[in-house]
């Protein structure tokens, strides 16, 4: 382990007598840099603040959110860096909540009650794991991802101990990069020589992501019905199972893996998602009131859970509840940005629901009004705001809103859902028109930015397509041209820290909404290309 004086840590403990009976631990183990504090809130500052080296959590933290949603937001929302070593404290030895928390992953679970030997001995085995992938870790983190992969092949040697781990990240990347044959590759030789369960759903993943539903679906079944308790297995025949149109057998897999660990909220709100597809309001009622009643303390909590509540209960024909989800929705989130549309949207509901058109169509003018800024709206919360217009016969405002979500589909399935919509409102005829002009508009935009650049104005390409992001933000081939764009200024007019920053994050965005784009890999070489050509340290890109 690292010299403990550079070991900042972060301890998150509601009591205060056991606050300083593990700051007492830590001191034991050498380790005095210690921040602590009481509650998800004080923490997520915290880590605004500053980084950390470790983060010592406690499960139960009184009222609001547990370590185990803390440690999902930290994840989801990237306030901990790969680095970052997070061990959970409890007594709890509940086996549904145990697992729920280790499927998380953190670095380690410890039982109370410990000594500081037992402590120590956790953190050092921790931390010596954390900085054989050190290097590796940082490469990932300033996008350097074939130069991360060189450094997987190179830990496999350097680190033997650690070789099959290694192995496992080195497939990770690959199939970030968009090689999953590559990545193919790999966890065949793992299921070879070991057969581990993770190999043989990463292998599972590459079949996904090359479009091979049925293989990727029999291997997932098989590995789920190996290992009952392996739940991102869950999660992946769940979602081959949607990609290929089996809704109700997606549902039944993901209960199953909510049966086996209740507490994970992005698969609560996969499984009521789903539900309210199938239209099976239950299911989707019991989810979503969970995931609503979880999510009320976290610092990330979203309004459009609550507007999927209220599409429950104006389905269930429960008008009461579905008000009293409003006056929650009202109270509990206040300010936030998609409140007031969330909130206009959900009335909006309720009133069609009730026949009050005239209260509908004005809530729904609201609804619409609040969407003319861009604050990050999902397209499933549009399609919503595109049915009550048609309902209410508002066909202008639809048209507009389909549109958007037209233009910012990320792929043909995306597009072909929200086609749906119009088509079983009797509309098919404007749907397909409609989707043939939002591809147009996007084909047309991406070559004149082309044409920009190849012309010289480098400069009038990059604000053109800067502003094409801005218009679909959710377009992988407008975000993939800008950063092409960013790219080529920088190719024929020099370094420029801010472009570089831009190109870094749209290929991000990308690789994380698309993986398998076999443009993503071609993009990130030359980046990284561009970065040795001009002498530039990758932290500063």
């Amino acid at each position: 382990m690292e010299d403990s004086l550079g070991i900042g840590t972060l301890l998150i403990e509601r009591n205060h007598e056991m606050r300083a009976n593990y700051r007492n631990l830590l001191a034991q183990c050498g380790i005095n840099d210690v921040q602590p504090v009481a509650t998800a809130a004080a923490a997520i500052r915290k880590l605004q603040e500053r980084p950390f080296d470790l983060i010592i959590c406690e499960y139960h933290l009184g009222e609001g959110q547990d370590g185990q949603h803390l440690l999902e937001d930290m994840r989801i929302h990237r306030l901990i860096s790969l680095a970052t070593v997070f061990i959970m404290v409890t007594g709890e030895s509940s086996y549904e909540r145990v697992v729920s928390a280790v499927e998380l992953a953190p670095n380690d679970y410890i039982l109370k009650p410990f000594a500081a030997e037992i402590l120590f001995q956790r953190i050092s085995r921790a931390f010596d794991k954390r900085d054989a992938f050190l290097k590796t870790y940082q490469l990932i983190e300033i996008g350097n991802l074939d130069a991360a992969v060189a450094g997987c092949v190179d830990g496999e040697q350097m680190f033997p101990h650690y070789a099959v781990d290694f192995l496992r990240l080195r497939a990770e990347l690959l199939v970030a990069l968009g090689r999953p044959e590559q990545a193919h590759a790999i966890y065949l030789l793992v299921i070879e020589a070991r057969a581990v369960p993770w190999a043989k759903l990463g292998l599972a993943k590459t079949m996904f992501l090359q479009k091979q539903y049925s293989q990727a679906e029999e291997a997932l079944a098989s590995l789920v019905e190996e290992n009952k308790q392996y739940l991102d297995a869950y999660d992946w025949l769940a979602r081959t199972r949607e990609a290929s149109g089996q809704l109700q057998a997606a549902q039944r897999t993901l209960e199953e893996a909510v049966a086996f660990s209740p507490h994970t909220l992005r698969r609560l709100k996969k499984l009521g998602d789903i539900a309210i597809d199938n239209g099976d309001m239950s299911m989707a009622e019991r989810t979503i009131s969970e995931v609503v009643r979880k999510g009320k303390y976290s610092d990330f909590r979203d309004p459009e859970d609550h507007v999927k509540l209220v599409k429950v209960f104006v389905a269930k024909g429960d008008r009461s509840q579905a008000e009293k989800t409003i006056r929650d929705l009202d109270r509990s989130m206040q300010g936030m940005p998609k409140t007031e549309v969330c909130s206009a949207l959900s009335s909006a509901m309720v009133f069609t629901q009730a026949g009050e058109k005239d209260k509908a169509v004005e809530a729904l003018n609201r609804a619409v009004a609040a969407t003319k800024d861009d604050i990050g709206l999902s397209d499933a919360v549009k399609l919503d705001l595109v049915q009550t217009c048609l309902d209410n016969d508002q066909q202008q405002a639809a048209v507009d809103m389909m549109s958007e979500v037209m233009r910012n589909a990320s792929d043909d399935a995306a597009l072909n859902k929200a086609k749906l919509v119009f088509e079983k409102a009797g509309f098919k005829s404007m749907a397909e028109e409609l989707a043939l002009r939002a591809k147009q508009e996007v084909v047309d935009l991406v070559s004149a930015g082309a044409k920009q650049a190849q012309a010289g104005d480098y400069e009038g390409s990059v604000d053109f397509m800067l502003q094409a992001v801005r218009k679909m933000p959710g377009n992988i081939q407008v975000g993939l041209n800008a950063a092409l764009a960013l790219l080529i200024f920088i190719d024929h007019r020099g370094w420029n820290d801010k472009f570089a920053k831009q190109a870094r994050r749209l290929i991000d965005v990308a690789r994380q909404g698309d993986p398998a784009n076999p443009r993503i890999g071609a993009m990130s070489e030359y980046f990284h290309n561009m970065l040795i050509r001009y002498g530039i340290t990758p932290g500063r890109a």
